[in-house]
């Protein structure tokens, strides 16, 4: 006996796979962005993913005290990927400023 979907409403399985998928990157994608507003000031945090949203917030509002806070972060981070992130962000934020 061979499993057979109903199509009766117009929804296929595959559509519905789709929507799932579609309405669950969405939630994350806000879920992501509601992160970094709540965690912006939280750049020195011992929690490396508040950390992590932080650089997030900073890199989308670049500004000359951004600036100037990444480069004490700089000094300050132990972790070596969320160091390069954040020259990463620094110098994009110094590009954006320059122009």
């Amino acid at each position: 006996m061979a499993f057979r979907v109903r199509r009766d409403n117009g929804w296929s399985a595959l559509g519905l796979v789709g929507l799932g998928l579609a309405v669950g990157a969405a939630v994350g994608l806000a879920g992501w962005s509601l992160a970094q507003r709540r965690h912006r000031r939280s750049l020195f945090s011992p929690d490396k993913l508040k950390r992590l949203a932080a650089l997030g917030y900073l890199r989308a509002h670049p500004s000359v005290d951004s600036a100037r806070l990444l480069r004490d972060y700089l000094h300050w981070e132990p972790h070596p990927l969320l160091r390069r992130k954040a020259r990463g962000v620094l110098r994009r934020t110094e590009r954006a400023l320059r122009s």
